[in-house]
């Protein structure tokens, strides 16, 4: 299903209205797989600290990986839903990595090796966290810059 080349928006919001598309989805039973796809530029608008607060150090992390991670909270490790979001380029944000995959045991992955997915996403960190658990998706760059691309697989569940 194509949910729209062209989505715009702040890179946390899109993850978590993507995984309550997600969500809706996965409570259809199927004898099949489904896949939503969806293209478009998220933006990552960076925080000023509180008053008298110092600067954080910057993460390391682009939109789509922002927006796979945010997906991941909201979905909370729900079964048979498995998503990859990447920069046709191939170097999301400043980073020489296309973007990431994550999977119904992200999260929980993740806390086994002490990652901590709310306090990445807050710091703008999501490719030091999905570079942790080894679910980067790395292609070099591509030569082309067509769209930002996401999938959402739901596994069958009839």
């Amino acid at each position: 299903t194509l949910l729209g080349d062209a989505l715009e928006g702040e890179a946390r919001d899109m993850g978590t209205v993507l995984a309550g598309v997600a969500r809706y989805a996965a409570k259809a039973p199927s004898p099949r797989h489904r896949v939503l796809l969806s293209g478009g530029e998220s933006t990552v608008t960076l925080r000023a600290p509180a008053p008298g607060q110092p600067m954080p150090t910057p993460g390391r992390g682009g939109r789509n990986v922002e927006c796979l991670l945010s997906l991941a909270l909201s979905l909370k490790g729900l079964p048979g839903v498995y998503a990859l979001a990447g920069d046709t380029d191939g170097i999301d944000g400043l980073e020489p990595v296309a973007g990431a995959i994550a999977t119904p045991d992200t999260l929980e992955r993740a806390a086994a090796l002490g990652q901590h997915a709310t306090a990445a996403l807050d710091a703008h960190d999501a490719h030091t966290f999905f570079g942790a658990l080894g679910d980067a998706v790395v292609t070099g760059p591509t030569g082309t810059n067509v769209n930002d691309f996401r999938a959402i697989l739901i596994a069958a569940t009839g």
